[in-house]
């Protein structure tokens, strides 16, 4: 029997079309008056820059579905979502789990495959305290955002691979490292089945050594659906050398919860009622 679906499967986007086009076009207007070609090459200059600002804005919905709120539905009316990328850490997500139990919340660990790999046992832990894994690449490389379809299919598929391995769970959502991408993620997401998933607001996290910095970033404009970014792999570490994300965590899940917001996973904003959402202390 063939599995149900869990996103709609659209083809080729717009922009992907509109590019290829372009290209065929822009071959032909040469082929047909070469006298034109500087025009033809300044259109084509003109497309991949407006993909490749599509691509370096992680919010941007040019190139794809891209999740940057909770979809709007009755049961997210007070939710949010909290994310985690580039771990597992096994010093660092440890202590983020054991806060997150405190505070009866549940997150999305965005897990690098590579990394997953060599701390199995501590996947299958965030999964076993009531989180979710999702998938954020099998290397987290530098090059993915220039990456060709077949290589961003390889280093996607081997991720979904790992996790699923060692978690029991295929991951539903992708997020891009550094939430880079271009034209051909789209297509290869809707092959694997994966959503894109970015965020409403961000921490800088990875840079930023002052927690209050951080915690500022992420509660200016705080509202249901948003869905915020941390780091429980890479972190800043304060000056007494301490991950920032230790200290950002509790005030941001205080803050929301004297706001009367409680935190969902992104796989409980697909349900007809949050399986683990978990009322504001």
């Amino acid at each position: 029997m063939i599995p149900t679906r869990r996103w709609p499967a659209t083809g080729y986007t717009p922009a992907l079309k509109v590019s290829a086009a372009w290209h065929a076009l822009a071959l032909a207007g040469c082929a047909s008056i070469p006298t034109a070609w500087p025009w033809w090459l300044a259109g084509t200059a003109v497309n991949h820059g407006v993909v490749t600002a599509a691509g370096l804005w992680p919010r941007s919905s040019l190139l794809g579905p891209n999740w940057t709120h909770l979809p709007l539905t009755e049961h997210t009316a007070q939710a949010l979502a909290m994310t985690l990328d580039d771990g597992p850490d096994p010093e660092v997500t440890p202590q983020v789990l054991d806060m997150l139990d405190t505070y009866g919340v549940r997150a999305t660990f965005f897990c690098i495959g590579a990394r997953a790999r060599r701390h199995p046992a501590l996947v299958r832990e965030i999964v076993a305290r009531g989180h979710a894994v999702e998938n954020h690449s099998q290397r987290h490389a530098h090059t993915f955002s220039v990456t060709g379809m077949r290589g961003l299919a390889r280093e996607i598929l081997a991720a979904q691979h790992t996790l699923a391995d060692i978690t029991g769970v295929t991951p539903a959502f992708f997020r891009a490292p550094a939430g880079l991408r271009n034209l051909f993620l789209e297509p290869v997401l809707q092959q694997l089945d994966l959503r894109l998933a970015a965020w409403t607001r961000r921490g800088f996290d990875t840079r930023e050594h002052r927690p209050e910095r951080v915690t500022e970033r992420l509660l200016r404009g705080l509202a249901a659906r948003d869905i915020l970014l941390l780091h429980d792999g890479n972190p800043a570490l304060t000056d007494a050398g301490r991950p920032v994300v230790l200290d950002v965590l509790p005030r941001v899940i205080e803050a929301a919860h004297h706001q009367g917001l409680r935190f969902v996973t992104l796989r409980d904003a697909t349900l007809p009622e949050p399986a683990s959402a978990v009322a504001p202390a």
